[in-house]
């Protein structure tokens, strides 16, 4: 009976993490999760008693803090799944640029290093679509497409890819997905994402006020990240050795009036206020081509934003979320709408 492989997961205990942990867990994987705890740990209370599952408290800023989470009956990880970050533009400009820049980019390099020291084969990281900022041309943008970061977020995000893409041939094998915008439940659902928090706008307060009207970005269902997550862990090394993929589906690409119609398909009664207003941060205003990932790893998305919208106003209206104003649910106190 062969042993079952050992994936090692930063920031396991938010939105994607805690999703990922379960999925690895439910295909045989052992799961290490090391995560500050930031938003709080409930998401990972179902796996505590499972034999597979190993959690250590760290922050990944502080040296060796990946090696030393790991058990010593255990064998070495085969992978490590980068996660642990400051995530989005409002959460950077919160704690500012060093912050920003210690967690997202100088983590990341010493994330890598003892993942490669730990003889981990391959490291897989998250990175974000914002990298593209704007299209230039109106055209879907591709992996190969200019990189035009608008906010702190993309600028910290940029940076690690661009450290990671410098060890494509080091025995660790880097591999950079450009995630959509994401949505839908997790065990750590967030709040501060545009198709969630339109939704618990409109059900909680009956109105939505929207911004940048017309604009066009690329969604994402949270489960569908973690399929990609686990396609990129399966893959065969000469198709994730030292590659960039945008994650996501076209089918997912949407205009924001798109988003709202969607949402007052399920909760009709919500009234739609439109304010023009323009402000710095991540203006994001594009159409983003997946048809690498479908290519090359058969990468395709089960979830649509109508799905999600329905699975939202569920957890919501049947109480399986109380709280949705919590803080724990946000990763900084406003989103940009």
């Amino acid at each position: 009976m062969t042993e079952p492989r050992h994936i090692l997961v930063t920031g396991g205990a938010g939105y994607i993490g805690s999703l990922l942990s379960a999925e690895l867990l439910r295909a045989g994987y052992r799961v290490t999760v090391l995560d500050s705890l930031l938003y709080g740990g409930e998401s990972l209370l179902a796996f505590l008693h499972h034999p597979n599952f190993h959690f250590v408290k760290a922050d990944v800023t502080e040296p060796g803090a990946a090696r030393a989470a790991l058990r010593r009956d255990w064998p070495r990880p085969a992978a490590v799944v980068h996660l642990a970050a400051i995530v989005g533009f409002p959460a950077c400009q919160a704690v500012g640029r060093q912050a920003a820049w210690r967690y997202n980019v100088e983590a990341t390099q010493r994330v890598f290093e003892q993942a490669a020291g730990m003889g981990a084969e391959r490291f897989v990281f998250a990175s974000t679509y914002s990298c593209y900022g704007l299209s230039p041309d109106g055209k879907p943008v591709t992996e190969e497409s200019p990189l035009n970061p608008q906010s702190l977020y993309a600028e910290t995000k940029i940076a690690a890819e661009q450290f990671l893409l410098a060890q494509k041939d080091a025995p660790c094998a880097p591999l950079i997905f450009r995630l959509a915008t994401l949505y839908g439940v997790s065990p750590r659902t967030r709040f501060d994402l545009i198709v969630n928090q339109f939704v618990l706008d409109a059900f909680t307060r009956r109105q939505l006020i929207i911004y940048q009207r017309g604009y066009s970005r690329s969604f994402l269902h949270v489960q569908d990240v973690v399929r990609g997550i686990l396609l990129g862990l399966k893959a065969g090394e000469q198709k994730i050795r030292g590659q960039v993929y945008n994650l996501g589906s076209d089918d997912g690409n949407y205009t924001k009036d798109e988003i709202v119609a969607l949402v007052i398909k399920r909760l009709p009664e919500t009234e739609v206020l439109y304010k023009d207003l323009t402000f710095g941060g991540d203006m994001r205003d594009i159409t983003v081509s997946f048809e690498k990932v479908r290519r090359r790893l058969g990468f395709q998305a089960t979830r649509s934003v109508d799905d999600g919208v329905r699975e939202v106003v569920h957890a919501l209206r049947s109480g399986l979320i109380r709280n949705p104003h919590d803080e724990r649910y946000r990763n900084a106190q406003f989103i940009v709408q």
